[in-house]
């Protein structure tokens, strides 16, 4: 499984969302399931795939899937 494909499944188990959402523009409240709570658990699921530790700054500022790939290379994961 590439990195997006990893990438993409924590979104879809953590939001139970299917591919056709998956745009750039996927923000957070845009959608019902990507609340608070949405949030916190993609957040993890993102962390669980990658075996990496967010800072809180960036878990606050991830804000859109396209967002979350530019957070994510900070991290050394390239997409």
């Amino acid at each position: 499984m590439t990195n997006m494909e990893k990438y993409k499944e924590a979104f879809k188990e953590a939001l139970e969302i299917d591919d056709s959402a998956l745009t750039d523009e996927l923000a957070f409240d845009s959608i019902p399931e990507w609340d608070s709570v949405g949030h916190m658990r993609l957040m993890a699921s993102i962390e669980d795939a990658f075996d990496i530790m967010f800072e809180t700054e960036d878990i606050m500022d991830f804000g859109t899937f396209g967002k979350g790939k530019e957070i994510l290379q900070k991290y050394d994961v390239e997409l």
